[in-house]
């Protein structure tokens, strides 16, 4: 990982409360969010505001189809 992201307190305190209902610590919870959203965002609109197009074929919204909920990335983006 290039990075560890810093969480503000109120995304510290939700990520905890789902780790918690979910019975896995915080990092594996995190990991299966990330495995999840992007079953769920449109990739359309992920691929547009990429800023690594060097990726592609490495990426997990490569090849996806998915617009059926384009309000969650777009609420997500504000």
């Amino acid at each position: 990982m290039a990075y560890t992201p810093e969480f503000s307190m109120k995304a510290s305190s939700t990520l905890r409360r789902i780790a918690w209902a979910v019975g896995k610590p915080m990092t594996k919870t995190a990991e299966d969010i990330m495995d999840f959203l992007p079953q769920v965002i449109d990739k359309k609109i992920v691929c547009k505001k990429c800023r690594d197009k060097t990726k592609c074929n490495d990426c997990v919204f490569f090849g996806r189809v998915n617009t059926k909920n384009a309000k969650l990335i777009k609420t997500i983006v504000k």
